[in-house]
């Protein structure tokens, strides 16, 4: 059974290895605060639909509840897209796609306010040197209101337009940010994350055989390994049964015989004692000896004279 289960996460690790699905979970509008009452979307990005990707989310109420399982309307007979037409207030959390397979993409953190005012900002992490823009939005009146924007608690800048942005963003420049309206009040904060440039080159026209070929090679040592391990169990299963105990039996047999032997060369050695045969009874072929006790030896009684009585 140990042996089993260590081929099986091999052959696993092999699988895995080819595997190349992946998605990433796209919110629109592109926020990570929303207004109660808004209309969200939120879509898996699949490279691979084979996968059967689902979305998924913990809030303050439920915990791994897919789409349509309570919340949210599935995009056809597939779980790719779904669409909440009612955002309230308590599905603040955390949403995610996750495959049959056990892989996830990236969670996305959303925040749904009862107030007036929000902080528009990417929803998913922004390349290093990309231009970040920030809107302070409030529900009912018009976004250009005069807005003072904060990053980790510290004054930034006000801009009267009610949007700033960031050019050429750095790790400096992760953080919490939130904005102000003055009379409307104040959004909640969110999270930046900046991630560093992708360099991307294009690949040559080889590239997927070559990967293919890598896949089926790292296969096949995975099953010659395999192989091995079944051959070296086996070998060790073995050792034990070639030790035959008829064998050991004869050899002790033999040292036996040659301990009566020499044993008998040393009584003829002895000028007192002369024997005139050698019982086979004396000689053991086997790791014990069972001698047949000889008869209780009687004298003779003395002769009897009897006389005559008258």
């Amino acid at each position: 059974m140990k042996e089993t289960s260590v081929l099986c996460l091999l052959f696993l690790i092999s699988l895995l290895s080819c595997t190349t699905n992946q998605a990433r979970l796209t919110v629109s509008p592109s926020s990570s605060q929303l207004f109660e009452g808004d209309f969200v979307s939120l879509s898996c990005e699949e490279d691979d639909s084979s996968a059967g990707w689902t979305l998924r989310r913990n809030t303050s109420k439920q915990q791994r509840t897919q789409c349509g399982d309570g919340w949210g309307k599935a995009a056809g007979s597939t779980n790719y897209s779904c669409s909440i037409s009612y955002i309230d207030t308590w599905e603040s959390g955390v949403y995610w796609c996750e495959s049959r397979e056990g892989p996830i993409s990236n969670m996305v953190n959303l925040t749904v306010t009862g107030g007036s005012v929000i902080l528009q900002s990417p929803v998913l992490p922004v390349m290093e040197g990309d231009d970040v823009t920030l809107l302070c939005k409030t529900k009912t009146t018009p976004s250009n209101l005069t807005a003072a924007f904060y990053k980790d608690g510290s004054l930034i800048r006000k801009q009267s337009t009610g949007h700033m942005t960031i050019q050429h963003v750095s790790r400096s420049d992760e953080g919490l940010y939130k904005c102000d309206i003055s009379g409307h009040g104040e959004s909640n904060s969110s999270w930046i994350t900046v991630t560093g440039k992708h360099t991307t080159t294009p690949l040559p026209p080889s590239t997927p055989i070559l990967l293919a070929l890598s896949c089926v090679g790292s296969v096949c040592v995975v099953f010659l390994l395999m192989l091995l391990v079944l051959l070296v169990r086996r070998r060790a299963e073995r050792k034990p049964e070639e030790n035959d105990p008829a064998a050991e039996d004869v050899s002790y047999g033999q040292i036996m015989v040659k301990e009566k032997h020499s044993e008998l060369k040393m009584r003829e050695s002895d000028s007192t004692t002369i024997y005139s045969e050698v019982r086979t009874a004396d000689v053991c072929y086997g790791p014990k000896t069972t001698r047949p006790r000889s008869p209780k030896e009687f004298k003779p009684e003395p002769d009897t004279i009897y006389s005559l009585l008258k």
